[in-house]
Parts: C-alpha cells; sequence; structure tokens
C-alpha cells in the first residue's frame, strides 16, 4: 500500500504486476493512495510458433515482445507492427530494428498494414491467448495471411489477503478496469470472498464498455467508462469521476 495522506482515496489495481506497478505510480503521483493485487499473470503457454517463412510481424501487446527471439523471423530486419508506443518500445528493448506503430487499436493497424503492405503478404501475429479475433479477421478477408501464434496466457492467480482484508474493512475506494476479462476475474474474486457487498460502494473505471459489463453484473453501480480503450483515456476518466465523489479528500480536485 502506499505512502500517501490517510485521507487520499485508496484504488485497488489488479493487473498483472509489472504493469499494476507502473499504473500505481501515475495514480500515486496524482495523489492516490494504491494498493496493488494482481488477478492476472502472464505465462508461456509453451506452443510452439508457426513455421515461417512471414514478411511480417504483428505485435498487439507488450507481453508478446519477449517472445519475439522464438519466432521464425530475423527479428533485427523483419518488418514488425506494434499496436502502439509502448509496445513498440517493448518490441525495440527486444531486439526488433525496423518497428512500425499504429495508434493503439486494431482499426489503426488495419490501416496501416493496408497502407504499407500488398495483399499476399504473410504476417505472423504474436499474442495471447485470450484475445479479441481483430485485426486478424479484417486482414484476411483483406487478402492477407495471418498466422496466430498465442505464445502466452493471462493466467488467473487469487485475489490476496491484504486486499481481501481492506476490502472487507470497506478501506477500498476504487478500482480499476482494463479489459472484460480481468473485470470478470476481479467480480468473481469478490464473490468468492465473500465481500459481493462491497461492489455497489465502490467507484469503478472501466476501460471500454465491454469491460464495464461483467461489473454491472456483479452489483457495481458508480462506474466510469474511458472514451477510448487506451489506459490514459482510463486514467483521465477516472480523475474526473474521482474528483466527484471524493471531492477534498482527491488531490485532482483541485
Amino acid at each position: 500500500m502506499s505512502a500517501q495522506p490517510a485521507s487520499a482515496p485508496l484504488v485497488l489495481v489488479c493487473r498483472a504486476a509489472e504493469d499494476a506497478r507502473r499504473t500505481a505510480a501515475r495514480l500515486e503521483a496524482e495523489g492516490f493512495r494504491t494498493l496493488v493485487a494482481p488477478l492476472i499473470e502472464t505465462r508461456a503457454t509453451g506452443e510452439p510458433p508457426p513455421e515461417g517463412p512471414f514478411d511480417a510481424v504483428l505485435v498487439t501487446s507488450a507481453k508478446a515482445a519477449p517472445f519475439l527471439e522464438r519466432a521464425p523471423i530475423d527479428l533485427a530486419r523483419t518488418p514488425i507492427l506494434a499496436v502502439g508506443d509502448r509496445t513498440a518500445e517493448a518490441v525495440r528493448a527486444a531486439g526488433g530494428r525496423d518497428v512500425a506503430t499504429a495508434e493503439g487499436d486494431a482499426v489503426s493497424m488495419i490501416e496501416r498494414v493496408r497502407e504499407t503492405f500488398s495483399p499476399g503478404t504473410r504476417f505472423l501475429h504474436v499474442g495471447g491467448r485470450d484475445r479479441k479475433a481483430e485485426p486478424d479477421a479484417t486482414l484476411r478477408t483483406s487478402g492477407y495471411v495471418v498466422a496466430t501464434w498465442p505464445a502466452y496466457e493471462a493466467a488467473s492467480v487469487p485475489l490476496d489477503e491484504t486486499a481481501r482484508a481492506a476490502l472487507a474493512a470497506g478501506a477500498v475506494d476504487a478500482a480499476l478496469h482494463y479489459s472484460r476479462r480481468s473485470a470478470t476475474l476481479f467480480v468473481a474474486a469478490v464473490a468468492g470472498a465473500g465481500l459481493a457487498d462491497r461492489l455497489p460502494g465502490m467507484l469503478h473505471a472501466a476501460i471500454s464498455p465491454d469491460a464495464a459489463e461483467p461489473l454491472r453484473a456483479g452489483g457495481a453501480r458508480r462506474i466510469a467508462i474511458a472514451a477510448e480503450p487506451s489506459e490514459s483515456a482510463l486514467l483521465r476518466v477516472f480523475a474526473d469521476a474521482a474528483s466527484l465523489a471524493f471531492g477534498a479528500r482527491c488531490r485532482a480536485a483541485r
């Protein structure tokens, strides 16, 4: 738990550990207290990559970057399209050199592919086991060849004792939710701990309407939804909602 004034709102961050620490630092810079309690852990699936050759690579998450060295490509020369800036940074750190960046979503990735590559180009999409159909589905119908490699998976882990105790005591003011799956895991973990009655009193910020659905189904009533599916948009809508919800307790309100 962070060392902020005791009056500051306490925000539960349930992302995978590395992501959660980064998010917590941003929240603390805005004057919130944070409690990091990952419900997801990134693990290798152990599945072998598809056989090449491939003309280019799609990377839709920074979590995929460490697996690129196992892909059947020349990492220093093969063109790689990353979904956004943070993913591109991770790809470069893993050894990628010819790295282009989309604008953070599948739609912009599809547009960038169409602008840069001809139909028939063979792509390797390095991603997670639990992923959405796009951009692969649209690219395939547009004449591109896309082989998907589920190199990692987001495995669920139990809600830790510190978080359970804070929820039981009514000390948690808010929680952030970055995907439908993580929101579903959160609701299930809270219900499993016998604490479902805490959900309506908390402020929840969801990265998308899709991520908000399990929260509503679980009994959450105060839900702020990001204008676009990005962390920056999520933190903005959370700061605005927190200012209204917590008033003088929230430094962002001043």
